[in-house]
């Protein structure tokens, strides 16, 4: 990373003719900015990525927000942090701009997050998750840190947008605002509590979401919905204590055996749930949605090479369609040691995290309880806190569950009348967009429209291979550029 940088994202403010400025559209007036500024534009990106932003270190979330709210000031919006009081400020405030612009007859609202993923420093390339670097990669930049995809990419494109549209004096016509959230990668627990305290504030006529990436193929997506997301945890048991593998083999029960085999029991060899009613309540989706799928890009061959996939789940539908249904995944599974840490030994117990995403029409405590049913009929005594020693000795298999909360799936209609005019935006700086019906990842959207009596629309702008949630996170930096130009369409949307 360069030493020497400038302070802040702030940027001139150039005098063009007006017989240019007259022909400049917002997308060009993105692109003309973009284009002679790849040098200072990347080493600001990177002071911003340089700022931590993980839930474990607050002062640094604070420090991003506070970032925030100046560089909005910068561009002449109205900015503050957003909180509720009964919160006390233990949860990161949302940032919160506004450019009110008379006469406008809608308003548009633009969510981000600034908070990023947990980081294990070993596990980066650089072992510094927030000391961006630069790498070619197929011969393309690519800028490579904590936040560079998921979710920094989408502010940073917002604010260059605005600072593009202002140096080509393009009027908005809309009002705008700007939410971004710092406790998305932690749940959005408390979104909806700050949105409400703050409804007149947040409410706009559409909400853009710029979260995720684009399609495999790098065009230009438009995601209309998101699935839900719900947890399990499952602890099995065996011995109270570790046994010795050769001494009690044969005799003492092992939970991590007993634990795979329930999980195992859960799917077919083609991927499908066999819980009982696991599929039970989807939501179909209508001939517009179904047309939209049909035309989108089918890149599952394509996955398949650059994952090195021999076989792939789902019967022979393919990923599109796949999105479009509720999933059970096991995000991790723990007993025992690996490796050198190895014992010959029987562990007292065995704990696996389920992850289920949900589709619309079916509720996140719906779901979780088909699968503690199913593992009832297991022959599993179920409880919801750590078991007793009775409880132990008087049932042959018991597993403690936690559940969360979870978050429901959440669909807008693509003939909203609004998502024409968002469509149409897009296409005017990146030709013809990809409209799906599901985002595969989770976002709090009916926390949005609940809150802020609205609809939303995902604009994702990160590649797809950016390693998001992952180490060696990174953003191809051609996707922020495009993702400027798109960012500055909609910024400067009637």
């Amino acid at each position: 990373m360069p030493s020497m940088r400038k302070p802040a994202l702030m940027f001139a403010v150039v005098a063009l003719p007006i017989a240019l400025l007259a022909q400049t559209t917002p997308p060009q007036a993105a692109h003309n900015y973009v284009a002679t500024r790849h040098s200072e534009l990347t080493q600001q990106f990177e002071e911003f990525l340089s700022i931590p932003n993980v839930a474990a270190d607050p002062a640094n979330l604070r420090k991003n927000a506070d970032f925030l709210v100046a560089q909005l000031k910068q561009r002449g919006a109205e900015a503050r942090l957003l909180t509720d009081p009964a919160l006390h400020g233990s949860v990161p405030p949302l940032v919160y701009g506004e450019i009110k612009n008379p006469g406008a007859k809608r308003t548009i609202v633009f969510y981000a997050h600034y908070d990023g993923q947990p980081v294990t420093p070993s596990e980066w390339e650089t072992g510094k998750p927030f000391a961006p670097i630069v790498k070619q990669v197929d011969g393309e930049p690519r800028i490579y840190a904590r936040g560079a995809g998921d979710d920094k990419a989408a502010i940073f494109a917002q604010l260059t947008a605005l600072s593009a549209l202002q140096a080509a004096h393009i009027p908005l016509k809309a009002n705008i605002r700007f939410v971004w959230e710092g406790e998305e990668e932690a749940g959005s627990a408390h979104l909806e509590q700050i949105l409400m305290a703050n409804r007149d504030l947040v409410h706009g006529d559409v909400w853009l979401v710029c979260d995720g990436p684009v399609d495999q193929t790098r065009r230009q997506t438009l995601i209309f919905g998101a699935r839900g997301d719900a947890h399990l945890q499952i602890t099995v048991y065996g011995p109270n204590r570790s046994l010795h593998s050769g001494h009690y083999g044969n005799w003492a029960p092992n939970p991590a055996m007993m634990l795979v085999q329930l999980l195992a029991g859960m799917k077919d060899a083609n991927g499908h749930v066999v819980i009982p009613h696991f599929y039970d309540g989807i939501a179909p989706l209508g001939a517009i949605e179904k047309k939209a799928l049909a035309e989108a890009p089918v890149n599952d061959d394509l996955l398949r090479n650059e994952l090195a996939l021999g076989h792939t789940d789902g019967g022979n539908k393919h990923l599109l369609e796949l999105l479009n249904e509720p999933s059970l995944n096991i995000n991790g599974i723990s007993s025992g040691q690996t490796g050198a840490r190895s014992t010959n030994s029987i562990p007292p117990t065995a704990t696996a995290n389920l992850d289920l995403r949900l589709v619309v029409g079916i509720a996140p405590k719906t779901q979780q309880q088909r699968v503690i049913d199913y593992i009832r009929a297991q022959g599993y005594f179920i409880t919801l806190a750590p078991p007793t020693r009775d409880e132990l000795l008087t049932h042959a298999k018991v597993a403690y569950i936690q559940a969360d909360e979870g978050e429901p799936a959440s669909r807008t209609p693509i003939d909203l009348p609004i998502a024409a005019d968002v469509i149409r935006a897009i296409e005017s700086a990146r030709g013809k967009v990809i409209l799906l019906p599901t985002f595969g990842g989770t976002v709090p959207l009916d926390a949005m429209e609940r809150a802020a009596n609205t609809r939303t629309i995902t604009v994702p702008i990160a590649n797809h291979d950016d390693n998001q949630h992952a180490a060696n996170e990174n953003l191809r930096l051609q996707n922020l550029w495009d993702g400027i130009e798109t960012m500055a369409s909609l910024i400067a949307m009637p």
